[in-house]
């Protein structure tokens, strides 16, 4: 197979203890610096937006707080901006100034960039499950109220977390008015008109951690990540707690999907140009969450889920204990390069699909986020 390289293609990686950023000149990728940028802080999620080549990087910094900082094109320097957070002024006139029971965004989890159609657009989620608006590349944020007010709202959950979280968001591509999310834990949901109203778009998924008469609720549903492919955007890949879904009309039916060596796992990638490949990274469910049998292996669809390829050239021998977070899978614009990067510090990058994998890094502290460029 015979692969085209895209000289000067960026890989951004965001780790527990930095940024760091790989380049690839020619057919080598090289690491930029030895230092990464915020050496020492952990970088919950970090976007290049296209459109303009600024870079956003958001911190979680514990006792701190939540940090966001950009990077306009070829600057050296990041610029601290306000970070999405709730408002506190309380409604009463006769109330304290700020309310104590309001909540506080605890992990800024996904970052995504609208179209060319929506300048400056930019939207985030949170936990607890915020969904934020930025109409001015991250200056002011807004609190997409619509959603926030569902009702529904009240019967999410943590899928890990003490509290619901917002990690996935699809922007359709051609037309940047039409979003869709998911919530580890409480399902996939819809905006049509640019946020202002929001349906569940769920149907078909399986929970079978709830009770029977709730199994195919689909505000019960633990997504661990959505992906959209970009020249078809109707069709939606899922990994959910409890297994593959697919669906391409949108979200309003999902198929259930039975992988081996396993359907259960944390990130998915979907072909920017073929709706049918799939990769997913499968790992042992529920407490263990661990590789299974200690085998690191990517599996690819090509043919919409009927069936799977096992895909370890490259990837560490037996035992192997690398888990991949939710945002530790990426593919570039050519559907042909993956990154990969896992809890334990190691860094994949793969130029034909998967078939073969090259390690970068097996010392990097534990990946929360790769982004190929």
């Amino acid at each position: 197979m015979i692969v085209e390289h895209v000289t000067g293609a960026t890989l951004l990686v965001a780790t527990r203890k930095g940024l760091f950023t790989w380049r690839r000149e020619s057919a080598t990728w090289r690491l930029t610096s030895s230092t990464p940028d915020f050496p020492g802080e952990p970088v919950s999620m970090v976007l290049h937006d296209a459109r303009d080549g600024t870079d956003y990087a958001a911190l979680n910094l514990g006792h701190f707080g939540v940090k966001l900082w950009r990077r306009a094109r070829d600057a050296s320097a990041w610029v601290e901006l306000a970070p999405p957070a709730f408002a506190r002024q309380t409604q009463q006139s006769d109330a304290p100034a700020t309310d104590p029971h309001a909540p506080s965004v605890e992990l800024l989890w996904s970052l995504e960039a609208a179209g060319a159609d929506a300048p400056g657009v930019l939207w985030a989620g949170t936990i607890p499950g915020g969904l934020f608006r930025s109409s001015d590349h991250g200056q002011h944020w807004d609190l997409v109220q619509s959603l926030w007010e569902r009702p529904e709202r009240a019967e999410w959950m943590g899928g890990g977390y003490d509290h619901a979280g917002i990690h996935s968001i699809c922007i359709d591509p051609h037309d940047s008015r039409q979003v869709t999310i998911a919530v580890s834990t409480g399902g996939v949901w819809r905006t049509r008109d640019d946020g202002r109203t929001w349906a569940l778009a769920a149907s078909g998924m399986e929970a079978d951690y709830m009770p029977p008469e709730r199994r195919f609720d689909p505000n019960a549903q633990d997504v661990h990540r959505l992906v959209q492919c970009r020249d078809a955007p109707n069709a939606l890949w899922a990994q959910h707690h409890n297994g593959i879904f697919r669906t391409l009309d949108y979200g309003a039916s999902w198929r259930r999907i039975q992988a081996s060596p396993s359907s259960f796992g944390f990130a998915v990638a979907v072909d920017p140009h073929d709706p049918d490949v799939a990769w997913f990274v499968p790992a042992q469910r529920d407490a263990c969450r661990i590789p299974v049998d200690a085998r690191l292996v990517v599996i690819r669809t090509r043919d919409g889920g009927e069936s799977f390829t096992t895909l370890s050239n490259g990837l560490p021998e037996l035992p192997s204990y690398d888990l991949i977070y939710r945002h530790g899978l990426d593919i570039d614009a050519t559907g042909r390069t993956l990154a990969m990067g896992s809890t334990t510090g190691a860094l994949w990058i793969s130029d034909n699909a998967g078939d073969q994998w090259e390690c970068l890094s097996a010392h990097l502290p534990p990946i929360y986020a790769v982004r190929l460029v």
